[in-house]
């Protein structure tokens, strides 16, 4: 017993400290801009919740925050027609819900920052810049998950708050920053060419990358891209 509250406090104290950070992420975005869409194709009602919470403040005086909740067939196909880059998927799924999991990876591609709350099995990593997970297996249920997106509502309140905050957007002062280095990025194939290119959008911006490496390939594929060449294919690929 003393093992399991152990177990939960320091997964308490993760959640805490991630929940904190996407609050920070998501104020600024929303000062940005930015819209939330947010899809949850296991546990829908916990889409349109997350949603309604942010759109209709239930505390007088707290803004409304543009958000939106996609559900039927074609979440990829809605998403990637409505979304602009800098905006945010927010995602509630378990780690092992594939068409949430392409999404996120596909998101990426499309430039939107990637919020990922779950329970169950923990994910793997690098697939959303923020996630806050309850390993719980009936935490869809019993009302964790839905705390998780209440405090992360609370906390973004919070941050607007201090404006401070919301305008302390990090710049790089660095000769050499691994944040906008050329980097490994994900990147979705729009069209593919004769001549071994195809044209690919990184970021949410279009770019033509050589694919020769990883010839063949198809429109709706993912592949890595680093200093304008597809230097692997990733899973979760397809039209």
């Amino acid at each position: 017993m003393e093992a399991e509250d152990a177990q939960r406090s320091v997964e308490d104290a993760s959640t805490a400290l991630e929940l904190a950070s996407a609050s920070l992420t998501l104020a600024r975005r929303f000062a940005a801009g930015a819209v939330m869409w947010c899809v949850a194709p296991q546990w829908p009602a916990h889409g349109r919740h997350v949603a309604v919470e942010f759109v209709h403040p239930v505390v007088v005086g707290k803004r409304a925050l543009p958000a939106v909740h996609l559900g039927g067939p074609d979440l990829r196909g809605a998403l990637r027609l409505l979304s602009r880059p800098g905006d945010v998927l927010l995602a509630v799924s378990s780690a092992d819900d594939h068409g949430t999991v392409d999404l996120l990876r596909r998101s990426e591609a499309w430039g939107l920052t990637r919020l990922w709350l779950g329970a169950g099995a923990p994910p793997a990593s690098g697939l959303a810049e923020h996630v806050a997970w309850r390993q719980t297996p009936d935490a869809a249920y019993s009302g964790d998950i839905v705390l998780l997106y209440h405090l992360l509502w609370e906390l973004t309140h919070v941050v607007f708050e201090h404006p401070g905050l919301v305008d302390a957007e990090p710049e790089c002062t660095e000769q050499v920053c691994v944040t906008c280095a050329d980097e490994g990025r994900v990147a979705e194939v729009r069209t593919v060419r004769a001549d071994g290119t195809a044209e690919v959008v990184v970021g949410g911006v279009t770019e033509t990358l050589d694919v020769s490496l990883v010839a063949p390939v198809l429109p709706g594929d993912l592949v890595l891209a680093h200093a304008g060449v597809a230097i692997t294919t990733l899973s979760g690929t397809g039209p």
